[in-house]
């Protein structure tokens, strides 16, 4: 037997039992004629000591071990006359009496501890050490709990886990596909999923009703923080449904994993923000409702003063920074050039201080009186003491700049805490966006995507104003899912692909398997998929999701742990009917 109990389940009520435990050595620490180690496995850490008047052979062991040794030792649980009350353990140790070194550890290349010296690239090439950090293993946890609680819900409101193919067909929209050759049909290739879209729409036609899996998907993008090439959906699929009913549903689902992995109860129903408000308000589709400070456009109150700046763009708008009307002229020296970064992309910053006395400083007093300005202050609800920061340009990227802008802010004001959290439904997404280097439609979710019903009649005349029947869900300035009511009658799905310049030809050959489909009786039917990966970082709050996936990419897409994408050997090119082309 290697263990009677874990290294994290030890409390006083053991104490004089004879236990024995296995595990790696966290730490050593030689204090004369007494060592103490730290021992660690997945549940904990256990104090051990070593009394060096016992005999040789445990006294000689005991000096050759190190750090990360995997060792089994026996011994007494005692009461520690030093207690650690940040230690679960910390109230007892084990005076140990037999050691057994099961294997030795060479000093590994950065220290396994919650604080690390070890860089990103050098952890993620030793994965498997960082993966026995404290930190990352409460990370996993954490997913493996929101797994569980999300099957159990899922599972108690009738939707059943069926599982759908990765090797697909490639189909038109979305990102790039990951493509796997055919040995067996040469000169062919299947795609991996960017996501079972068109199987759960099949299965619901198939009369499963409500489906859903934890589903691997693979998109082949340019990568961050939040986005991986292999990524993980909660993939969710119901029949006889309209919008209403797939919201209050997983408003269930999110609601479910707040109590039971946070311990927060909402009471109320999450906003609704409509698409065009939260572009208007918060500069972006994503809001984060943490802190209030929206967005204003004061383009009509601050054009025609003279101001070159502001008469010759299409758009200004402001945010009011509250409290913060004592900055310095170095802090909004920052401010600016932080606004003029490439990432965030706007020429320039106009500041208003508003002062304790009523009056207002600004960066372009010589163009705007102080009744003015007063003006502008009235308009964004700014009192003494508070900072109005302004943004112009085209209306697009300078409500951008202002999002960022007012994130920024947020941080600087302590208003987004990561144990606080703000969900809300984003809605009546334009069904469609216009890409003016293609001059051509693109969906703005996907193809299958239902436009409004009242909204169908603009197919024809002005396509660019259709709403689509769709929804995000967001948490914190995250998009965690997303999804849709679906087209289900064929005719409609067809000039769908017409708005969107897909052939009929393209259609058959890409979709025709689901439009015969939707022959034989599509009922109407909507779903979601949520991001599990950056559900699970926002509860972890972190801003990468790499810290909750066990074995994760780079930024370049490698695994730099076993060396992957690599090359493969002629025999297997010539199995694969390819050829490298070198570039």
């Amino acid at each position: 037997m290697y263990r009677t109990h874990t290294c994290g389940e030890l409390t006083l009520n053991n104490v004089g039992q004879e236990v024995t435990l296995s595990g790696w050595i966290q730490t050593i620490r030689n204090l004369g004629g007494m060592t103490f180690i730290t021992l660690r496995d997945r549940y904990g850490l256990t104090q051990l000591v070593f009394d060096d008047n016992t005999t040789s052979e445990l006294k000689n062991k005991t000096r050759s071990l190190g750090r990360e040794f995997v060792i089994k030792i026996e011994g007494k649980v005692v009461e520690r006359s030093s207690k650690n009350p940040k230690m679960p353990t910390g109230e007892i140790e084990i005076h140990v009496e037999k050691l057994d070194i099961l294997n030795q550890s060479e000093i590994p290349p950065f220290t396994i501890e919650n604080e690390t010296d070890g860089g990103d690239e050098l952890r993620m090439k030793y994965r498997y050490l960082d993966l026995r950090r404290e930190p990352l293993r409460k990370n996993l946890e954490l997913r493996h709990r929101m797994g569980q609680e999300i099957r159990k819900y899922l599972d108690s409101v009738n939707f059943m886990e069926i599982e759908t193919p990765y090797l697909i067909k490639s189909t038109p929209e979305g990102a790039r596909d990951f493509i796997v050759p055919s040995r067996m049909n040469p000169g062919e290739f299947y795609a991996l999923p960017q996501s079972p879209q068109t199987f759960k729409q099949l299965l619901m036609i198939s009369g499963f009703d409500r489906y859903f899996q934890i589903v691997k998907c693979f998109r082949d993008e340019d990568l961050r923080a939040d986005r991986q090439p292999e990524f993980t959906q909660i993939d969710c699929e119901m029949s006889f449904v309209g919008q209403e009913d797939v919201l209050k549903t997983f408003e269930g689902l999110a609601n479910h994993l707040f109590y039971q992995i946070k311990g927060i109860t909402f009471n109320e129903p999450y906003p609704r923000i409509s698409y065009d408000d939260a572009m208007k308000y918060y500069g972006t589709d994503k809001p984060d409702l943490r802190f209030d400070m929206k967005i204003s456009e004061i383009s009509e109150l601050v054009k025609g003063k003279g101001f070159k700046v502001f008469d010759s763009v299409a758009y200004i708008g402001a945010i009011n920074a509250k409290g913060c009307g004592e900055y310095s002229r170095k802090q909004l020296d920052e401010l600016t050039a932080f606004v003029q970064k490439p990432q965030v992309g706007a020429k320039g910053l106009v500041y208003v201080k508003c002062n304790p006395d009523g009056t207002f400083k600004s960066s372009v007093d010589k163009f705007y009186s102080q009744e003015d300005l007063k003006t502008w202050a009235e308009q964004l609800n700014a009192k003494a003491g508070d900072l109005l920061l302004v943004l112009a340009g085209n209306k697009m990227d300078t409500l951008y700049a202002l999002n960022v802008l007012r994130i920024e802010m947020g941080e600087r004001l302590g208003l987004r805490d990561k144990d606080q959290f703000a969900p809300c439904w984003v809605i009546d997404f334009p069904l469609l966006e216009w890409d003016e280097e293609e001059q051509r439609y693109f969906a703005m979710h996907h193809p299958f995507t239902s436009p409004k019903a009242e909204d169908i009649k603009l197919f024809d005349s002005d396509p660019g104003k259709m709403r689509a029947n769709a929804y995000d869900f967001v948490i914190n300035g995250v998009e965690i899912g997303g999804g849709s009511i679906r087209i289900y009658e064929g005719e409609l799905q067809r000039k769908m692909f017409n708005a969107l310049g897909i052939s009929k030809k393209e259609s058959e050959e890409k979709f025709g398997f689901l439009l015969d489909a939707f022959k034989y009786g599509a009922p109407p039917h909507g779903g979601i998929a949520f991001g599990f990966d950056r559900w699970c970082s926002v509860f972890g709050g972190s801003e990468s999701i790499r810290d909750f996936i066990a074995f994760p990419k780079n930024n370049a897409g490698r695994d730099v742990m076993i060396d992957s994408p690599s090359k493969i050997d002629e025999t297997q090119l010539k199995e694969l009917s390819l050829k490298i082309v070198q570039k």
